[in-house]
């Protein structure tokens, strides 16, 4: 394989702009070309505002758009110019057919595939970088020699290279990884296209910290990865339930158990629970593939892991209606976030749009803040995730509001929840919040980010997750 001077992105969403960003600024000798189908993000990545909120991330395209980074339509000119096509497109789970709640649908990455194979007239390497289940590789290269009857073998080679990045800090995760993971076909060819693109990683990415294996192994490490980091969530989380049955407090506890070595302190932060596009997915993904291997007890074992999840959203909205009074109909309910965490406007598979939900269906009147999130985007969200549109439910713009200010998010309200964690929540005036409330005003915070202790001082009711209720409540009987 000659060296990779020319890279073309098949996708400008959440992995693809921020991933190829920084290749473009680390690698200023390579031309890095990314495209994609929808004008209207091409034109916003083109733009002083850009489609994504990353911290970081405007910096960096700044300083590269326009010179060894372009955003455009032309897919096929891409493809024929470059050297390595990574392909970023979205794979969500299906909601029809075979395999529908669990399953990848693969309809954009095949369609990615027959475009390179129809427009590709040299040999190119093809990176997955989409999420995708094991042996999705094996189909695109299948794809890619059906489609050119006079290519060789030789002339596709398919590498699998999954992100790992977290949002709010994928800037931070793509300049300083913790690992590269790079699989590929184990053959001479094979091994040498990976070898290609470990060069063009090791422009920014000690070598050492760039892992190379078979393709299928790379493929089942990013779903196994993101497997186990929502199980430590879902675990934590599960334990909070019996922190409030016992008088334990949940937070000491993962304090304790994370001061152990072998459990380590990250993702032990009980909360209303995970969200964004990538851990449910992935999860449902792995079940899938293990039913379809023959391991039921395996498949259900990581099921678990989603169940416990939604328990928990369940169990933090039935607990908001229970501590007020066992009725939230026609009480207005402040909700502190809408992104499903700080740092990023993304809001898919949110917590807070699954409470929405469960409080609108009580008739609460719902009012959001959220520093990055749009009124746009909530629509989106309720619609498509959770079936709220203004066909669907009477009068929606009624109950449900966003705003960009926190003070008259809350006032008249008899609640706020706290569903993101975001600093600046931290730095309110809550004695201002408080005063323009209904009384008793209620907190319940989903994320444990704000002084409790301080928040009863001024008087209001305060629900912690993992902590007893009644412990958490102001001390109204030695009022």
């Amino acid at each position: 394989m000659p060296k990779i001077t020319n890279v073309c992105c098949i996708g400008a969403g959440y992995v693809g702009g921020p991933t190829m960003a920084v290749i473009a600024y680390k690698c200023p000798h390579i031309q890095v070309n990314v495209v994609d189908i929808s004008e209207r993000i091409v034109k916003a990545w083109n733009s002083d505002v850009l489609p994504i909120y990353e911290p970081g991330l405007d910096d960096i395209v700044k300083k590269v758009r326009g010179k060894n980074l372009t955003f455009s339509t032309a897919i096929e000119q891409g493809i024929k110019d470059a050297d390595v096509i990574f392909v970023c497109v979205n794979t969500p789970t299906k909601v029809h057919g075979i395999g529908q709640g669990f399953a990848s649908n693969l309809t954009n990455l095949e369609k990615a595939a027959r475009t390179i194979a129809r427009v590709a007239t040299a040999p190119k390497i093809v990176v997955e970088k989409s999420t995708v289940p094991v042996q999705t590789a094996d189909a695109i290269r299948r794809i890619l020699l059906a489609h050119n009857k006079d290519a060789k073998k030789s002339d596709f080679q398919v590498l699998s290279n999954p992100e790992f990045l977290a949002e709010g800090t994928a800037i931070k995760d793509l300049l300083s990884p913790s690992r590269v993971l790079i699989g590929s076909e184990q053959t001479p060819a094979g091994i040498e296209a990976a070898e290609a693109l470990v060069e063009v990683y090791a422009n920014f990415v000690p070598k050492k910290q760039i892992i190379t294996t078979n393709l299928w192994s790379s493929e089942l490490s990013k779903l196994v990865a993101n497997a186990f980091l929502a199980q430590r969530i879902s675990s934590i989380n599960s334990i909070s339930a019996l922190c409030e049955k016992t008088k334990a407090n949940v937070y000491e506890v993962a304090n304790a158990i994370g001061s152990d070595p072998r459990i380590g302190s990250r993702f032990l932060q009980a909360s209303v629970g995970f969200g964004g596009s990538c851990f449910q997915k992935d999860i449902l993904n792995l079940v899938y593939l293990c039913k379809s291997f023959g391991l039921p007890e395996v498949a259900e074992y990581w099921a678990q892991v989603v169940k416990m999840n939604d328990y928990q959203k369940d169990r933090f909205a039935r607990n908001m209606v229970k501590t007020m009074f066992n009725t939230v109909t026609g009480k207005k309910i402040a909700l502190f976030g809408f992104a499903f965490k700080k740092d990023t406007g993304d809001t898919r598979e949110t917590a807070a749009v699954y409470i929405s939900k469960s409080l609108l269906d009580e008739r609460a009147v719902v009012a959001v803040h959220d520093p990055k999130v749009t009124e746009e985007k909530l629509w989106e969200e309720l619609k498509y995730t959770v079936g709220i549109d203004k066909d669907s439910f009477d009068n929606l713009e009624k109950y449900i509001s966003i705003s960009t200010d926190p003070y008259k998010t809350a006032a008249d309200s008899h609640a706020i929840a706290i569903l993101t964690e975001w600093d600046s929540f931290k730095e309110l005036d809550y004695q201002r919040l408080f005063d323009s409330m209904k009384k008793p005003a209620f907190l319940f915070d989903g994320r444990n980010l704000v002084d409790h202790e301080k928040l009863r001082k001024i008087g209001f009711q305060v629900y912690a997750i993992g902590k007893t209720f009644k412990d958490s409540l102001a001390p109204m009987e030695s009022k």
